[in-house]
């Protein structure tokens, strides 16, 4: 996948070299919890809702906006960081800390979204899926997370996120290779592949559905914030990375389950993979629940604790850790109650497409290349679209 050129060394006065393979491993581990934590159990039912037959290219075009939005993110790495760390540019200064509170407000979202997918997968599964039960799990897991961080603290759950990690891509490697199965077996008996029909909507419903997608493949900026871990070249190389592999899968993913989505007749849930799992295999719904449910929470612990980090950061120490828990809780919790997963999935893409347009703004205030500089205002105006019309599925 192609990515704009590096600035050089002398342009942003840093030295980047080359990073030994075991330290852009663990410093791969945030981004790609994040980037896979809920995007993989929703992004089939939405871009079938929205594309129907077309839901790979359309998987492919989220990815190439996703790999250049991630482009911002690693070229503020290199260039803005040092410029923040002088304190000199006022407008850098500035877009940096509205980005700051954009993306705790964005985190906010997230932890919503990652618990009310958890409840539905989870619900599921005893036949209790409606809208009240999901809104009231939702509130409950979230009140459970708020009172422990309250009391004890989050740290300890922390360690969850790498565990989530290896069963995610362990379940997902158990899809693929079923899904394959599946459709070779289909494609031998049939002779061709039977694929969604296409949803009856104009193309502006289209483009609106697709780009509140933006969260199934967020995640890849966690890297800008791991400074205290990790030096700038390795954060750089994981952030690439953690996109190449992580968006790699997503559309070998879709293009997998597109043989299986006509079984869903044309009723895409959000917890609809549940229904293409068992399809393919009656033996994969129930390590599929226990994927989605581990890495749902832990992706939400992961959030509630970035996000009242950020609040004690950018209130200036004002804002205490555990207060800013209650914060992100109560908030949390009140969304779960704003609507369907698929809603709050396109709120949660307007919220970090409002946060990377800061980030564009950062970047396109450091940078002295005019063809940069050209990139960074298409990105943005890219981003801007999602902030204004992204609608959800359904």
């Amino acid at each position: 996948m192609p990515e704009k050129p590096q600035h050089s060394d002398s342009e942003c006065n840093i030295k980047t070299g080359n990073t030994p393979t075991n330290q852009i491993i663990p410093a791969m581990s945030t981004p790609l919890a994040s980037i896979f934590g809920s995007g993989f159990l929703v992004v089939v039912p939405i871009l079938a809702s929205a594309v129907g037959p077309y839901a790979l290219p359309a998987m492919v075009i989220v990815a190439f906006i996703a790999f250049w939005v991630g482009s911002i993110v690693r070229h503020n790495i290199l260039c803005a960081e040092p410029v923040l760390a002088e304190g000199k540019q006022s407008v850098t200064i500035i877009a940096e800390q509205l980005s700051a509170y954009a993306l705790v407000a964005a985190y906010v979202v997230s932890v919503c979204l990652y618990v009310h997918i958890l409840s539905s997968f989870v619900l599921a599964s005893f036949e209790l899926d409606s809208a009240f039960n999901k809104s009231l799990l939702t509130t409950l897991i979230i009140a459970a997370i708020t009172v422990i961080g309250l009391f004890g603290g989050l740290k300890p759950l922390e360690k969850l996120e790498r565990w989530a990690l290896y069963i995610t891509i362990i379940i997902l490697g158990l899809l693929l290779v079923m899904f394959a199965a599946y459709d070779i077996n289909q494609y031998l008996t049939l002779n061709r592949f039977s694929l969604p029909a296409m949803p009856d909507r104009s193309a502006w419903e289209i483009v609106t559905i697709v780009a509140g997608t933006l969260i199934v493949v967020q995640g890849f900026e966690t890297t800008r914030y791991l400074g205290e871990h990790f030096d700038t070249s390795t954060r750089i190389r994981a952030s690439r990375w953690s996109q190449y592999f992580s968006l790699s899968i997503y559309i070998l993913f879709v293009a997998l389950a597109q043989p299986l989505v006509s079984v869903l007749e044309g009723v895409y849930d959000d917890n609809s993979l549940i229904v293409l799992a068992a399809t393919a295999s009656l033996l994969l719904p129930i390590p599929l629940i226990i994927a989605a449910s581990m890495s749902q929470f832990s992706a939400a612990v992961a959030d509630t604790l970035a996000a009242a980090a950020n609040l004690k950061e950018t209130s200036k120490q004002r804002i205490d850790t555990r207060w800013g828990y209650a914060l992100v809780g109560v908030t949390a919790m009140l969304l779960s109650w704003s609507g369907s997963t698929f809603e709050i999935i396109a709120l949660a893409s307007r919220a970090f497409a409002f946060y990377y347009l800061l980030q564009c703004v950062v970047a396109f205030s450091v940078c002295n290349n005019i063809r940069e500089r050209c990139l960074f205002v298409v990105i943005g105006a890219i981003l801007a679209f999602v902030l204004i019309f992204a609608v959800p599925a359904g």
